[in-house]
């Protein structure tokens, strides 16, 4: 079926945000970040990334990561190939000893849980879940040895800082899926032991690349499970991952065009204060968002509880009668692109990206456009 034609809607100049890109992922790349990289010429891309000019950018990266975070002594940044989505494979094979315990309040939380539960080498995971929108919490249980939870929910626009689950037995690990929070949401190193996440939403880079951040007693687990003699598919094994990264390096070979973007990023983020400079920024652009859509006669925060919504990723519900198809086709007719909400969602909705690199004053600019263009469908 043919879908309708959008309606003829210019919206002025004047109202029209610095820069239109407003994505979950990939996110927006700051202009300065894409100029150093081409200014690198022949130096960086097509050079190899077992030698210093690839490695000192992976050194800086793992420097700089430890400063974002202020990670305690003994904690270890590890890298490698394949994003977010191959770390819930990784911590199935090389994190969890025989159960682990998973919140599922959307569509990423859920991959996880459904990886664990496919093993056949480990008991089945207990999944703790609630409907989208909401988060349910951590239950400390005996025998349960890894839990797990996202920070920032990317599908549905809810965060959850981590904290250890009271009663949990000792030894017993939270691993947080920190793809579309890390760098932009505040946290406490002393309540994870795995901090994982990919650099192309608050890190402002590309995709294809996992970052975990790992505590003392993560590394004692790695070692004892590849010492059970568990078979561990060699690009799946934290041990070589380990030994790789303590080298400045990966496994295989990295995108070096997101090793670059990422270690850019990092230095903007540190040199202008650190986590919670970016925090706090994403903090006006969340206060933005959301008091938009509060005072808005067609628009509501689509999570109902202030302290759950995220200050990264904003889902905004519309009335029927503003279909986000069409409000979304005219803002990216506009050069106002990826508003859209998260496909499997379901929802006649709006869904930002609010990361540190997206000015709090485009966000602001964004709602003025949408208010432009509704005004007109009337």
């Amino acid at each position: 079926m043919t879908p309708p034609a959008l309606p003829d809607i210019r919206i002025p100049a004047a109202l029209l945000p610095g820069d239109g890109r407003f994505g979950c992922g990939p996110s927006k790349v700051r202009p300065e970040a894409l100029a150093a990289l081409a200014a690198t010429g022949t130096t960086f891309l097509g050079t190899s990334h077992r030698q210093p000019g690839v490695r000192s950018v992976v050194h800086d990266i793992r420097a700089g990561l430890r400063d974002l975070f202020s990670l305690p002594d003994g904690y270890e940044v590890l890298l490698g190939d394949g994003g977010s989505t191959v770390f819930w494979d990784i911590a199935t094979f090389c994190l969890i000893e025989r159960r682990s315990q998973h919140l599922s309040f959307g569509e990423f939380s859920a991959k996880f849980a459904e990886a664990a539960g496919a093993a056949p080498f480990l008991d089945d995971p207990e999944v703790i879940t609630s409907a989208p929108g909401t988060c349910p919490t951590l239950e400390g249980r005996r025998g349960v040895d890894l839990y797990a939870h996202p920070h920032n929910e990317t599908s549905t626009g809810v965060a959850l800082p981590p904290r250890r689950p009271a009663g949990a037995d000792p030894g017993a690990l939270v691993v947080v899926d920190a793809t579309s929070g890390a760098g932009g949401l505040r946290v406490d190193p002393s309540q994870f032991d795995v901090y994982y996440f990919a650099p192309q939403k608050c890190f402002a880079s590309d995709g294809g690349l996992w970052i975990a951040l790992c505590s003392p007693a993560t590394l004692e687990r790695i070692a004892a499970v590849k010492g059970s003699g568990r078979f561990i598919p060699a690009s799946l094994d934290l041990t070589i991952a380990l030994d790789n990264s303590t080298k400045d390096q990966t496994y295989n070979t990295p995108a070096l065009a997101t090793l670059f973007l990422l270690r850019h990023q990092l230095e903007w983020l540190n040199d202008n204060g650190g986590l919670e400079w970016a925090a706090t920024r994403c903090d006006h652009s969340a206060e933005t968002l959301y008091g938009w859509a509060e005072s808005s006669s067609y628009a509501t925060p689509f999570v109902a509880k202030p302290d759950d919504r995220s200050h990264v990723v904003g889902t905004v519900d519309l009335a029927a009668s503003v279909p986000h198809e069409t409000v979304c086709g005219v803002l990216r007719a506009n050069g106002i692109v990826d508003t859209e909400p998260y496909r499997k969602l379901g929802r006649n909705q709006l869904r930002v990206g609010m990361f540190p690199a997206v000015e709090p004053a485009d966000v602001e600019a964004l709602t003025a456009c949408v208010d432009h263009i509704v005004e007109r469908l009337a």
